[in-house]
């Protein structure tokens, strides 16, 4: 979960992933933003985010976001 923080701290230092569970609704992480994270998440984690799993659901919050990238790592 450190490595994904640190990732999102690089779009906005200013907010506390830890507890933010809107990022998306939002507008903190961006359409663009949304694409540069999913590579980020790629090479650090080794996982690919299919294109239908790319949803607010799973983007709202860093917790939201590691337990879709713990899913896809057992996935493998």
């Amino acid at each position: 979960m450190e490595e994904l923080i640190e990732i999102l701290m690089e779009i906005d230092p200013d907010i506390d992933y830890e507890t933010y569970e809107t990022l998306v609704d939002d507008g903190i992480l961006t359409s663009f933003e949304l694409v540069s994270l999913v590579s980020q998440i790629a090479e650090t984690f080794g996982v690919r985010i299919p294109p239908e799993q790319i949803i607010p659901e799973n983007f709202n919050s860093a917790a939201g976001i590691y337990k879709l990238i713990e899913t896809l790592e057992g996935e493998d």
